[in-house]
């Protein structure tokens, strides 16, 4: 099988996920999202690295479906259809649930899925030449698999009219709605993927993980009774951890904490 993305980690234990189609605007195809939930969940399961960035080789980051791929689906029955999309649904979801931060480095525009992947990253830099579509009603479709990530990254309001106008929109709009987090000079992407990469290699990756955990169980349920209980098990179990004892002891004794040396 061609190798459809690249897997690189650096000394600092920042791993680098490239989609690299560029001849194909890095559209992707079962191929690539088998190659990608591989990537995901290796990433997830190394316990030395800290950061996660997603990124694509040249222009474009990714054009969504590939072309060949979606005309396969036309000749597809209901079950057939409903299993390749639980495969882009399971990629999705294994990002999504990753459990140290990521990053996505937008270099260009992302159409359809492409745009699913940078909602379901932590953080999103993108150029500000950029643009971005959610275009699937054009074709008969519906932005199903990432419909979740999407809705939970710009909002309800404006998923119903990106999704359903499937207007081109700019990297401007993109920071506007929710997209983005930042939208910098093409020269600047670099150094604000940077700049968060070394925000999050200064923070204890047990603690960036179980936070992820608390906004997600936060974010779905009433504040009552039993959310408080959750949030008090919570921040319980990790003052007495390893991490959270060292961080602790770290900063009263006014030193780096252990994860803060290299």
């Amino acid at each position: 099988m061609a190798e459809l993305i690249t897997y690189q980690k650096d000394p600092q234990g920042v791993i680098t996920i490239t989609l690299n189609r560029a001849d194909k605007h890095n559209a992707f195809n079962e191929q690539m999202i088998a190659q990608l939930t591989d990537a995901f969940i290796k990433a997830h399961r190394d316990n030395t690295a800290r950061v996660v960035v997603l990124t694509a080789s040249g222009n474009t980051f990714c054009a969504g479906a590939d072309l060949k791929w979606m005309k396969k689906m036309v000749n597809y029955d209901y079950e057939t259809n409903h299993k390749d999309a639980m495969q882009l649904a399971q990629m999705l979801h294994h990002l999504y649930t990753l459990n140290k931060p990521t990053i996505a480095r937008v270099n260009g525009a992302a159409f359809g899925g492409g745009i699913g992947l940078i909602a379901c990253c932590d953080v999103a830099v993108g150029s500000k030449l950029s643009k971005f579509c959610l275009s699937e009603v054009l074709l008969g479709l519906t932005p199903a698999t990432i419909g979740p990530y999407v809705i939970k990254a710009i909002g309800a309001r404006n998923a119903k009219r990106y999704m359903q106008s499937a207007e081109v929109f700019s990297a401007k709009q993109a920071r506007r709605i929710g997209l983005l987090s930042e939208n910098v000079c093409e020269e600047e992407l670099d150094s604000t993927v940077a700049t968060f990469v070394q925000k999050f290699r200064a923070a204890s990756p047990q603690a960036l993980t179980m936070t992820k955990q608390l906004i997600d169980m936060c974010d779905s349920q009433f504040i009552d009774e039993t959310l408080m209980q959750k949030t008090a098990a919570t921040i319980a179990t990790i003052r007495v951890s390893e991490e959270g004892q060292e961080g602790l002891n770290a900063f009263f004794s006014k030193r780096k904490a252990n994860w803060q040396q290299d």
